[in-house]
């Protein structure tokens, strides 16, 4: 199979597959994206089939590579990547084809259009795009908001908690990959996780866990989110002891707590700009 910018290592045989995609960079705040796709590569034993050309879609000064060296030899030199996987499931299960990438720097239209060749040779019926956002949320808040081209698929969303999208300003790939699905005929969704924009440095297991069983529920797949689960736990105790000792932090929740009883959060400041950031690394047990 060619397609221009990516190499296809072999072509996999799957049925009505589903294609999740993650990608690092601007929309994957506290890693909830790439991290996702890494959960459902792990757990559904999928296999790497294609990865994207470095060469086309990155570059080098923006995203750089990442070099081994030891005692002054070369070992590893690694570009920017973005490696497709898939994965086999039982019978009334969607199989799965996940893209765990860098958000491509370069050539957004050429990789939107060979994703959706890569998509029709496969038979994907439906293209998921996942992102994470930083917000005025609680960390205990599991908030997902989307778009879907689909009715039913927003309908089903909807109410599993679903919030719909109204935004107006810069974009991610994303967008782009859904103007080209909805041409190429093609079911898409797009998933973006909210995460407290005052607290970064870590992955936010809790979201994680909950937007992995929304993708369990759409593509009919079992999971085990039990491990995801009890990170989370390790990591919420230590969260809520830095809040503790956090006059600063303690005043921030509890603005965004009585906003949130207001029934205003749809209203509160996206980006959290000029506000306290705590990279939480610097306070976490290791």
């Amino acid at each position: 199979m060619e397609i221009d910018g990516f190499h296809v290592d072999r072509v996999p045989e799957l049925k009505t597959p589903i294609l999740i995609a993650g990608f690092d960079g601007w929309g994957n705040a506290m890693d909830v994206s790439t991290e996702t796709v890494l959960f459902f590569i792990n757990e559904c034993n999928a296999r790497s089939f294609a990865r994207l050309d470095p060469d086309q879609f990155y570059r080098y000064d923006a995203s750089r590579p990442v070099v081994n060296i030891e005692a002054g030899i070369m070992k590893h030199f690694l570009p920017p990547s973005g490696i497709f996987y898939a994965a086999a499931t039982p019978p009334r299960s969607n199989d799965l084809v996940l893209l765990r990438a860098e958000e491509p720097n370069l050539n957004w239209n050429r990789f939107a259009s060979g994703l959706m060749s890569l998509c029709r040779s496969l038979s994907v019926s439906t293209v998921i795009t996942l992102g994470s956002m930083y917000d005025s949320v609680l960390p205990s808040d599991r908030i997902i908001s989307g778009i879907a081209s689909q009715t039913e698929h927003f309908e089903e969303l909807s109410l599993r908690g679903m919030v719909p999208i109204s935004y107006q300003g810069p974009s991610a790939v994303h967008s782009l990959i859904h103007v080209e699905a909805k041409k190429a005929g093609i079911s898409s969704i797009s998933l973006w996780c909210h995460c407290p924009y005052y607290l970064q440095g870590t992955t936010h297991y809790g979201i994680l866990s909950n937007l992995a069983r929304l993708l369990s529920s759409i593509c009919l797949v079992d999971i085990d989110t039990s491990q995801i689960d009890e990170r989370w736990d390790r990591l919420d105790t230590q969260i809520r002891q830095l809040i503790e000792e956090s006059p600063e932090l303690q005043k921030m929740i509890s603005d965004i707590r009585k906003e949130k009883v207001r029934g205003s959060w749809a209203s509160l400041e996206r980006s959290g700009a000029n506000q306290k950031v705590i990279d939480i690394r610097d306070f976490l047990d290791t």
